[in-house]
């Protein structure tokens, strides 16, 4: 079998003649056995200029010509190719390379040539189709330039020309499209890939060492997320490097091992696997070393000056009455810091960098703070503890770390970042900023999101309000959709503020193929209905548990002569209306019995339906759910749905969170499900069919009712 292998990435100028022609040679001989293939690349590996080939059948070796060779092999070796005309033909396929060009002066000439010798000419050569036509309207479909001439009717006749071949042989528009589909797929397949990660790191040559520097005092949230995927990603998948997971445990009054434990327990689902753990209070001894040198040095100086005090100095700009200690007073100050005694608490170092530094970072910040508390890893061996703006320069410049890769929130520190590692001579590290993940109407700030749980406004770090791993886990995230929405966001610099909705249709995408349909009815004004036609005793049926994916199985589904009906579907009939109910059949609603109540006389309170099962169910305009009375155990659950915790968009810096708290964020709904849900368990995703998806939280047990919390999809309240 013969073989034309395409370049896809090439100007289509210069290959959709071959393969019009080719593809025309396949439809005019039985005995032309012509297949394609595209490479997806601008120039085929047998040499760069050459953005076609092919291979006739039979042969061992590739015979490698431009598009112009090819026309003529195939104009020699196929018969249906051939005619009285044949040097005519030759001719204007040769002519059909100078139409390839991309720029509109070169092609200008070409054709107004051929605009004029199509006057009263219906094709090329002769009266009937030829290569010709099909390589000289090849040319012009893929050169962009001499397309929108053509389109423009500027030239009439090549235009009538043009036109004519299309309509009259209706296979040239799938050739085309074919050629098409490749460009089409490789920018889908971009656009999938979201955001770009060709960022050009420095240094790359000698290695990549990334790392990841959570502070053990909360539960990672989705921000954190984003800064170990990234530093992952461009450690093991870019540049095949290493990551570290470095715990900066430098503030014992924060810091518990409950939340370390954590930490790592999250990277291990979100498929981070560090190739080592490391810990600043590893270094302790080495970091308090360095403060000595760095006061020695005269590059630092203890202080005492009261906190507010402080503050307002360095936003004045205004020295400290500290600041020009001598070395020997500094040092004896850090040696009381040490000890943890009375003295010691009331005095801090500060880097000796600037008093009125524009860029109030560089301020003189603290890098020294004592802290009597014992510490959960080193206990009581030190009372003083380096800042993170201080120990995370130093140890990166320790450990190797080629690229920090931090969140733009940092830009004002890069400086002294920098100044830290000049002022002790040690390696220089190179920094990447990238922009923070930020949501609507979500908090990430650790302190706020302590103070929720600290309060009682939420239930723990886990409430599925929360915007951390573990909450949007037990709301029903799936780990492959958060790795792929936040790889999506990439390392941009552009602040924006996501949409959840977004990240719950990635989700979607993921539990709809394989969440079990399941039914649920409200308890609240259940309707019962009496079905007339159905068997008198109750009997059960194997039904998919999904419709499209059938390695899930089967469940058992119930008829009986009286099912419940939610009250809201009730209300949406009317009498003698045919109705179809799911996994039955449909029925006609024979007759609506209504409360009494003057106050609730559109409430439904009986129904009385006949099968119909030969109707057709397309026909129908309600398809409802059911559970039929008898022939199962109705399980009772509570379904769980929740909004957002904070009520605006985005707070800004000096609004008070109390005042956006939303007085009610979770909705709960009794309902009885169908006797399946029985062998659910904790943290099964499923569906309640035209309820929405849900996350067991709490199975049922005989006597306890399950729980399952709502699953946003993008399109309803993403609730968070």
């Amino acid at each position: 079998m013969a073989t034309l292998c395409i370049a896809s990435k090439a100007n289509q100028a210069k290959t959709l003649p071959a393969l019009l022609v080719a593809q025309y040679t396949n439809e005019c001989d039985p005995n032309a056995h012509i297949q394609f293939t595209f490479e997806d690349v601008e120039s085929l590996l047998f040499e760069d200029q050459c953005v076609i080939s092919f291979t006739s059948a039979g042969a061992k070796d590739a015979a490698i010509f431009s598009g112009k060779e090819i026309l003529e092999h195939l104009l020699q070796t196929f018969q249906a190719l051939q005619s009285k005309h044949d040097g005519a033909v030759q001719e204007w396929t040769t002519r059909a390379n100078g139409l390839t060009p991309t720029d509109f002066k070169s092609v200008e000439g070409p054709l107004l040539e051929l605009d004029s010798h199509l006057t009263l000419r219906s094709y090329v050569v002769g009266y009937s189709l030829t290569a010709a036509d099909l390589a000289i309207w090849g040319a012009i479909r893929g050169n962009k330039v001499a397309y929108a001439a053509v389109k423009k009717g500027a030239m009439l006749n090549i235009s009538r020309w043009f036109k004519f071949i299309e309509e009259t042989n209706p296979w040239i528009a799938p050739a085309v499209q074919s050629l098409n589909a490749h460009a089409q797929e490789r920018k889908a397949a971009k656009s999938k890939e979201g955001a770009s990660y060709d960022i050009s790191l420095p240094d790359t040559e000698n290695g990549v060492l990334t790392r990841f520097p959570p502070e053990p005092s909360g539960y990672l949230h989705i921000g954190h997320a984003k800064a170990a995927l990234l530093n992952d990603y461009f450690a093991h998948e870019m540049y095949k490097g290493t990551l570290i997971c470095r715990f900066d445990d430098t503030n014992p009054s924060k810091e518990k091992e409950e939340f370390q434990d954590s930490i790592v327990e999250d990277l291990a689902l979100m498929g981070i696997k560090p190739d080592k753990t490391s810990y600043t209070s590893d270094y302790f001894q080495e970091l308090y070393d360095q403060c000595v040198t760095m006061l020695t040095a005269g590059k630092a100086y203890a202080d005492d000056t009261e906190r507010e005090t402080m503050q307002h100095e360095r936003m004045h700009g205004i020295a400290s009455k500290r600041r020009e200690a001598t070395v020997e007073e500094n040092l004896a100050r850090f040696e009381e810091m040490k000890k943890g005694n009375d003295e010691g608490t009331k005095w801090c170092i500060r880097a000796k960098m600037s008093v009125d530094n524009p860029n109030k970072a560089m301020r003189d910040p603290v890098i020294y703070r004592c802290n009597p508390l014992p510490h959960h890893r080193t206990g009581d061996k030190w009372k003083i503890y380096p800042t993170y703006d201080f120990a995370c320069p130093i140890v990166d410049s320790m450990e190797g770390i080629t690229h920090a890769l931090r969140t733009i929130e940092y830009r004002d520190r890069n400086p002294q970042y920098n100044w830290m590692l000049d002022a002790l001579n040690v390696r220089k590290v190179h920094i990447w900023d990238f922009a923070r993940m930020n949501f609507i109407r979500t908090l990430l700030s650790k302190r706020k999101l302590t103070k929720f749980v600290e309060s009682g406004v939420v239930w723990g770090w886990d409430d599925p309000r929360f915007p951390t791993i573990r909450g949007i886990r037990r709301r029903g995230m799936t780990i492959d959709a958060l790795r792929e929405f936040i790889l999506k966001q990439g390392p941009s610099r552009n602040i924006v503020n996501l949409d959840w909705t977004l990240f719950w249709a990635t989700n979607k995408k993921y539990i709809d193929p394989i969440a079990p349909r399941h039914t649920a009815i409200a308890k609240e004004n259940a309707v019962t209905a009496t079905v007339k036609g159905a068997r008198v005793a109750p009997y059960t049926e194997d039904k998919p548990k999904h419709g499209k994916n059938p390695e899930l199985g089967t469940k058992k589904v119930a008829y009986s002569t009286e099912i419940l009906i939610d009250q809201s579907d009730a209300q949406a009939f009317t009498e003698d209306e045919e109705i179809t109910l799911m996994n039955w059949g449909n029925a006609i609603v024979r007759k609506i019995t209504h409360s009494l109540n003057p106050l609730h006389r559109s409430l439904v309170t009986g129904l009385e339906l006949e099968l119909h099962l030969q109707g057709d169910v397309k026909k129908t305009k309600q398809k409802i759910t059911w559970l039929a009375t008898a022939g199962q155990e109705l399980i009772p659950v509570e379904l769980v749905d929740f909004d957002y915790l904070i009520t605006k968009d985005k707070l800004e810096e000096d609004d008070n969170v109390d005042d956006y708290l939303n007085p009610k964020t979770e909705f709960r709904t009794e309902a009885v499900a169908d006797g399946n849900v029985a062998d659910l368990k904790e943290g099964d995703t499923i569906q309640f069919e035209r309820k929405g998806y849900f996350r067991v939280d709490r199975a049922f047990k005989h006597g306890e009712k399950a729980v399952m919390f709502c699953i946003p999809t993008g399109k309803a309240n993403a609730g968070k």
